[in-house]
């Protein structure tokens, strides 16, 4: 028997029990397109990841506080504590103290209730610098930031994100309007371009910006204490020089050794690192569920194909007796076994590809499907056909003529 003659019967021993055989390649279906999937979200994770570092910048440090202790004795996490002073942060932008930073920008961070006429919004403010937009690389999308002056003087001034804009103008134009925060008016000067998701999770669109003084006013907070000091390296070849300098004069302005700091300082590198290692087990998790369906589709072909054996012993013995050889059995029943593996491979990745499509309008998670997990995953379909369909394959290539005849 030929190879076509060999595809011809196997197709129409599927086509013969076609409730039995979809069913069976369904297991597989299921498992594929989880591994599709699975890949897949764990691609979109990181590529998003990548991107929102990419916008903040390669050559980016992140000088945090460090930790708190009460009167208790319990230790808070890196940030609990107020470490960090608007002095540090404006000696940090001394170029001969540092030479190989480019910017410096210090941020507070409250919470307060905006007022636009009849509707509100509670949002984050950050009070911050002049330079905060280069050193965070956002863009405007209408209006401008506030200058060199308006820093200084604290004036009440403010640039909205681009859902808080939305959240209290609408579609209306924001800039040159005023709000009320707190009693305080502040005149909105500028729209900032959508970012998304920072690193950490919370939303880069909802929020207020405003000079430090300002801010002060706002939260009621009048010491010098900052939350972060965002510092950009002069380029990102210096930026393991820029993240010594940094320490440095750190630690010895708050009279510390590096050891002993009282800060911590985390660069893209560590943020990625961080993140791709929570992707990765978020992804081995998935991909052990996907693993398993797989096994039980592959355990199904198995007991499809061991269950057609039984049911055509007769014509196992008819073909031997009539001169086929173990080697063409066992082949006619791989290739039945195959083609509901490589079926079940073919229809798991469409659907995965459309579950890709789908998803995203669902979770909110970017789902990116991989050429090459896509190419592993047919070929891991064919090969649980194959590996799944050798034993009954092998038992029915092994049935004698005159057994397999008297059987019935």
């Amino acid at each position: 028997m030929s190879w076509w003659e060999t595809l011809r019967s196997g197709l129409a021993a599927i086509r013969a029990h076609r409730l039995r055989s979809s069913l069976t390649v369904l297991g597989i279906v299921i498992g594929i397109s989880s591994v599709v999937l699975t890949v897949g979200l764990g691609q979109g994770a990181q590529r998003e990841v990548e991107e929102q570092i990419d916008a903040l910048g390669s050559n980016l440090l992140i000088v945090s506080p460090g930790s708190s202790t009460d009167s208790s004795g319990m230790r808070g996490g890196f940030g609990s504590a107020s470490t960090l002073t608007y002095a540090d942060a404006t000696a940090l932008a001394d170029a001969e103290a540092v030479p190989d930073v480019a910017a410096v920008a210090p941020t507070t961070s409250g919470s307060v209730a905006l007022v636009n006429g009849d509707t509100n919004w509670t949002t984050s403010i950050v009070g911050t610098t002049t330079d905060w937009p280069d050193v965070r690389r956002r863009d405007l999308a209408a209006g401008r930031f506030f200058t060199i002056e308006e820093a200084s003087a604290g004036a009440p001034v403010v640039v909205l994100g681009e859902d808080t804009a939305s959240e209290l103008f609408g579609r209306q134009s924001p800039v040159g309007r005023t709000l009320t925060a707190d009693a305080t008016r502040l005149t909105v000067i500028g729209v900032l371009s959508s970012s998304g998701a920072s690193s950490t999770g919370t939303s880069e669109d909802d929020q207020a910006v405003v000079p430090v003084g300002t801010a002060s006013r706002l939260t009621g907070n009048t010491s010098d204490n900052v939350a972060t000091i965002y510092v950009e390296a002069a380029s990102e070849s210096t930026l393991t020089a820029a993240y010594q300098e940094v320490q440095a004069l750190l630690a010895n302005r708050h009279g510390v050794t590096t050891a002993e700091a009282d800060f911590s300082i985390a660069t893209q590198d560590s943020l990625v690192e961080t993140a791709n290692e929570t992707n990765r087990t978020f992804t081995v998790l998935l991909g052990g569920v996907a693993g398993i369906s797989l096994l039980v589709g592959g355990i199904g072909v198995m007991n499809i194909m061991l269950v057609s054996v039984t049911e055509r012993i007769r014509e196992i013995g008819l073909r031997k007796a009539l001169g086929a050889a173990p080697r063409v059995i066992r082949r006619q029943f791989l290739v039945e076994a195959s083609l509901l593996g490589l079926t079940g491979g073919i229809v798991g990745i469409l659907v995965g590809v459309v579950g890709a499509q789908v998803l995203p309008h669902l979770i909110d998670q970017t789902v990116a499907i991989s050429a090459l997990a896509t190419v592993a995953a047919l070929a891991t379909s064919l090969a649980l056909g194959i590996g799944f369909g050798v034993y009954p394959a092998s038992r029915a290539a092994r049935l004698t003529p005159i057994d397999a005849l008297r059987s019935e």
